[in-house]
């Protein structure tokens, strides 16, 4: 070798990604290139003349000396295809100046090396030392690794789910086990490879699923189908299969399925189709089924869905007349709904009757079955006890009945009644069509009562929790308005108040408790007795609100958001503190400057930490202040930014005889806020009016409300 060459293979050795290493007989170490010399830190020169035990950790230096020693005594390359080795953080030197271990820094995760030992011979065939190649493979190992757990994954996957992978050659015979085929048709290994999947494939499926099979194999395509297979135990199941083609290079190297069992879809597949067939002729009842359930939804008291049930059932069925009765378990008496679809003839039983009075509505309560009778004679036999049964039929033009129960948990809570003026027999359709309106009739009751209950209880809690009455204050006209929503009948949080505090100055504040129901009524409650007492302690805007803001951090859920804009003013002075909780900004009014909204600032909701801020607030004679929840101004169709600008411009559209009287200004601005509108929040508002004195303002007073720019905090 010459120079040049020597020079190349040092660089080589040097310069290379891999690791090398030459020891001696000695076992000492006599070349290193850099890459392995880094491995724990040092330079090259640090390891020459030193055996391994010197320069690496104990464990990696025992492993490697050994293996020297099997070298020189085997005379055999020795394979070390994975050995982990832990690396230093921080670059530090594995040894100290007299050679001896250093462990600076900590170590790393370990990375997995390939070590290869090969004997080196002199020129007479004499070993003269062994040589190391190091590689690291600690990426090539964390990929198969990262293939491996894939592979358990998918395998978990597909034994935890309900389809049977399998997998075949380009030519589409099976070459690999599928336990789980195996396990639902019983076949033996020998019996499955190859084609003999076929034989556990429906015989009257097999001839189309070979066929099928062998073409899309021939061609190359996408192998979608279904058929049956014969489990162990004799029966079949039904398997949608879809296969696909796995190509390499342009050539199909072989074909991944995957078989669902679709028994239970199919079956009801099949179900449905008989049902479909046997209600071919009840197609305009069960798109009326449809139409009642949609109707139902929007329905919200038992009046509104007795109204939806009668009406579908009897525009179905082509009845006559349809009604609803209750049954009140207590009284054991039932309440005709709508007692306008009974018949008014002598001899039939009113609208509220005792539960043993027969009837087909009491008929079929108590029996909690249907009751049809197609005819006069049938109901004289139903009915056969009845004194004054021939009186009713001589009056009456019904001819025919249906009673249907209405069940809820297994318990009848009422019943549906329908009359035909001629006799009439009922289908196998028809009472399957009103078995099924009877029971979402009784769903639809049962959530109606008990929205009725829970709406009675939510607006009784919330109207008496709002103020029976406004104080009467001499030189101050108070008037206030409470409209719940109307169209889901769900009651809200809103609320106001007002009060005379004891040094004679009154208190004014409006809230809004955001939700529906029980709970935001009496979150409602909450926050305006605590608020009261609050302000009887201290009435400052700014401590009445940071109180309310510990309370409610104690009491209130972290979602619950709840707004309160409040106000303590002197009728004698007309000068007063306001403070703002994240609620709508109070609307100024005057005849002398047109409206405006109240400029200060709004703060946070309730329990959200911030500084609460008030601020001077003055409302001269002849000046109006109003409070509002956002149900004034906001809904689906219009933000809240519009509202407030709505709310502004309607305010300077008012007459001076409506805006300086609340009461006319109260209906004023709720009717045009919400004309045209859906109202789907309830809607409070308070008016705060100081009249005029004399026709003029008070001489120094300024002509409009102002905001005073000193502000005081909690």
């Amino acid at each position: 070798m010459d120079v040049s060459d020597s020079a190349l293979l040092a660089t080589l050795l040097r310069e290379a990604p891999i690791g090398f290493a030459f020891f001696g007989t000695d076992l000492r170490f006599r070349r290193v290139n850099r890459s392995l010399a880094r491995l724990y830190g040092r330079n090259g020169t640090d390891h020459i003349g030193h055996s391994p035990s010197r320069v690496w950790p104990e464990p990696l230096a025992e492993r490697a000396e050994a293996a020297i020693r099997k070298v020189l005594a085997e005379d055999q390359p020795l394979f070390e295809p994975d050995q982990p080795i832990s690396m230093l953080k921080g670059g530090g030197r594995a040894g100290a100046e007299n050679g001896g271990p250093e462990r600076a820094g900590a170590p790393s995760q370990a990375r997995h090396w390939s070590f290869s030992w090969f004997p080196s011979h002199d020129p007479e065939g004499a070993i003269s030392g062994v040589a190391l190649i190091a590689v690291d493979v600690t990426e090539r190992r964390n990929s198969e690794e990262a293939v491996r757990r894939s592979e358990e994954r998918y395998r978990s996957l597909v034994q935890a789910g309900a389809q049977v992978v399998w997998v075949t050659t380009p030519t589409g015979e099976i070459a690999e086990d599928s336990p789980e085929w195996r396990w639902i048709t019983g076949q033996s290994l020998e019996e499955y490879l190859g084609n003999g999947w076929l034989d556990g494939v429906h015989p009257e499926d097999r001839e189309r699923v070979e066929r099928d099979w062998t073409e899309c194999v021939g061609a190359g395509k996408v192998f979608d189908s279904r058929y049956r297979v014969r489990t162990k135990n004799g029966s079949y199941r039904h398997y949608d299969v879809r296969a696909v083609p796995i190509e390499r290079d342009g050539k199909i190297i072989e074909w991944v399925g995957a078989s669902t069992d679709v028994t239970a879809q199919r079956e009801a597949e099949e179900m449905r189709g008989r049902l479909t067939e046997q209600l071919s002729a009840a197609a305009l009842r069960t798109a009326r089924l449809q139409q009642a359930t949609s109707m139902l939804a929007e329905a919200l008291t038992v009046e509104q869905v007795v109204e939806v049930i009668t009406e579908v059932g009897r525009s179905a069925i082509g009845a006559d007349r349809s009604a609803v009765a209750l049954l009140d378990p207590e009284r054991l008496r039932v309440r005709t709904v709508n007692p306008g679809g009974l018949p008014d003839s002598p001899g039939h039983p009113g609208g509220d009757i005792p539960l043993d009075i027969p009837s087909v509505i009491t008929l079929a309560i108590t029996t909690r079955r249907p009751v049809l009778v197609e005819n006069p004679d049938a109901l004289r036999r139903t009915f056969a006890d009845v004194a004054d049964l021939d009186l009713f039929l001589s009056h009456t033009d019904e001819r025919a009945w249906v009673g249907m129960p209405l069940l809820a948990a297994g318990s009848a809570i009422g019943a549906l009644r329908f009359s035909f003026s001629r006799p009439r027999k009922i289908t196998d359709e028809e009472r399957v069509f009103l078995e099924a309106l009877a029971g979402q009739c009784a769903l639809a009751v049962e959530r109606a009562s008990l929205f009725e209950r829970e709406h009675t209880t939510a607006e009784t809690l919330q109207r008496s929790l709002l103020p029976d009455r406004l104080p009467s204050v001499p030189g101050i006209i108070l008037d206030a308005r409470y409209l719940p929503v109307t169209r889901n009948m769900e009651i809200g949080g809103d609320w106001y108040d007002a009060f005379r505090l004891p040094d004679g100055r009154l208190a004014v504040a409006a809230g809004d408790v955001m939700g529906k129901g029980l709970s935001a009524a009496a979150g409602m409650g909450r926050v305006r007795n605590a608020l009261r007492a609050l302000a009887l302690t201290d009435p400052r805007p700014a401590a009445v609100l940071a109180g309310l803001d510990r309370l409610f951090t104690a009491t209130e859920l972290d979602e619950q958001v709840t707004t309160v804009a409040y106000l303590v003013f002197d009728p004698v002075s007309g000068e007063g503190l306001a403070g703002n909780a994240g609620h709508p900004p109070p609307l100024l009014m005057s005849r002398d400057a047109p409206p405006r909204l109240d400029l200060g600032e709004a703060g946070t909701p309730l329990g959200w930490a911030s500084p609460r801020q008030q601020y001077v607030f003055r409302l001269p004679p002849g000046h109006t202040a109003v409070l509002y929840s956002d149900g004034l101004v906001e809904n689906r169709r219009r933000g809240l930014h519009s509202g407030l600008d709505e709310l502004v411009t309607v305010a300077g559209q008012a007459a001076p005889a409506v805006a300086e009287d609340p009461a006319k200004l109260l209906e004023y601005l709720v009717d045009r806020m919400l004309t045209g509108y859906e109202q789907d929040d309830d809607v409070t508002v308070l008016v705060l009016h100081v009249p005029r004195r004399d026709g003029k303002a008070q001489a120094g007073t300024p002509a409009s409300p102002m905001i005073a720019a000193k502000k005081g905090k909690a």
